[in-house]
């Protein structure tokens, strides 16, 4: 078992012979192989232990076990107590998940505190089987057909090559004992139901599966490495193309690694392929995604802007982002879209800046006719989301005069006979 859990560790790259690591010990069979494994290996180590105080009398026997050991060992011990059942409660989570939550939060604080460069956690095999048929019963793609990897961010699984058999002939081998937790025991959680009845069954059919499906996740990992890579440029993107998406004969995968970032389900994606153009979707995490002509868009939902009430020249703040500032100057046109040229006499105060309204409408600078803001950013080809964006400027009478970096109106113009101009402009940040 030590030979091949070192040629485990130096074909993935884990451990580095010159660098500090922490090894979650439980006290149990995994954790205390693991910390005996890579201890005989000679890797620099310290133990962290959780007590979770979740069974009594047994939690403390636990703690207890593996402060011994450790100095039996001279291993370095750190541990920490949580009154897990209070955060589960005020968190509202289940006691596992809460007991995860503070363990690989401890973990990892304790790894800055002390300059560790990884946690060592000691899932094998039989965890990494178990795991994968979960994710099969609960429903699962490709990343969730790959189980457990050796290596997630800074914690670090060395045991994943061996089996719970191979872990408890090592133990036996060096004559060290270890303590069991009596809830794995207990056929009542998912993943107990799967240890203790289905494993079983599976292994009694054939004696290789959890090699063979050891063998399939290491394939299929490969294959998720390279979809990833093909779906990694689209990530940063609020804009995808379908021509885009076509090229890979696939839509689905690509959108959904996308989209994941923005809070998108599974569900959706699906709904998202066959929409029709100007659907409009909404994520968990306060993003929309619009299916427009050609492209899938995605930005932060639309927040609520009041109107801002201009009384006079001046600077105004409309939101956190963006200043208008309106002022009298001498006779000029102003090529910038961010600003308005209007003919001063013409315009009557207040002005409002708004978003645009249904039913809006203006003479477009050039135009003898009016015409629907609708359809003017329409011709444009503005998408759902500019439009909605879309800021206007009326003036006293509620007339538009500003269709804000897109045009002004026509009866607002600076004419031959202007003898003083409004310039009102629009900084954003």
């Amino acid at each position: 078992m030590l030979s091949k859990v070192k040629k485990y560790i130096q074909e993935h790259k884990l451990l580095d012979d010159s660098k500090l690591y922490i090894v979650a010990l439980s006290g149990g069979a995994d954790s205390v192989s693991l910390l005996l494994l890579l201890d005989e290996i000679g890797y620099q180590i310290h133990a962290a232990h959780c007590n979770f105080h979740l069974r009594g009398v047994e939690s403390d026997r636990d703690e207890q076990f593996c402060e011994t050991l450790c100095q039996q060992k001279n291993i370095p011990f750190h541990r920490i107590h949580f009154d897990t059942f209070t955060y589960a409660k005020t968190h509202k989570v289940s006691v596992e998940m809460a007991a995860r939550e503070l363990r690989y939060r401890y973990f990892e604080q304790l790894r800055k505190d002390i300059k560790a460069s990884g946690v060592c956690v000691a899932h094998h095999r039989d965890d990494l089987v178990e795991t994968v048929l979960l994710n099969m019963v609960r429903g699962t793609g490709l990343r969730g057909l790959c189980g457990i990897q050796p290596r997630n961010g800074n914690v670090l699984r060395p045991l994943l090559c061996v089996s719970k058999q191979d872990v408890l002939a090592y133990l036996d081998e060096k004559e060290q004992s270890y303590v069991t937790d009596s809830t794995n025991l207990e056929d009542e959680v998912q993943r107990n139901k799967v240890r203790l009845n289905v494993l079983p069954l599976l292994q009694s059919i054939n004696p290789a599966f959890s090699v063979n499906i050891e063998k399939m996740v290491s394939h299929l990992t490969e294959a998720q490495k390279v979809l990833d890579a093909v779906a990694s440029p689209f990530k940063d993107n609020n804009q995808v193309y379908f021509s885009e998406l076509d090229k890979y004969g696939s839509r689905e995968y690509i959108l959904f690694e996308w989209l994941k970032n923005y809070g998108f389900n599974g569900s959706q994606v699906k709904q998202i392929l066959t929409a029709d153009t100007g659907r409009l979707f909404t994520s968990s995490l306060g993003y929309d995604l619009l299916v427009d002509r050609d492209s899938y868009i995605v930005a932060s939902s639309l927040k609520p802007l009041r109107s801002l009430r201009i009384p006079e020249v001046g600077t105004y703040v409309l939101d956190e982002d963006t200043r208008i500032t309106v002022r009298k100057e001498a006779v000029s046109v102003s090529k910038d879209p961010k600003v308005a040229t209007l003919d001063a006499e013409k315009v009557v105060f207040p002005l409002t800046v708004r978003r645009v309204e249904k039913g809006d409408w203006m003479v477009p600078y050039g135009m003898e006719g009016r015409k629907l803001l609708s359809d003017l950013m329409t011709d444009r080809k503005m998408s759902l989301f500019e439009k909605r964006r879309q800021l206007v400027v009326t003036d006293a009478d509620n007339q538009i005069v500003w269709l804000v970096g897109i045009r002004t109106d026509h009866r607002y113009r600076v004419s031959d006979s202007t003898t003083e101009v409004l310039s009102v402009s629009v900084a954003v940040a």
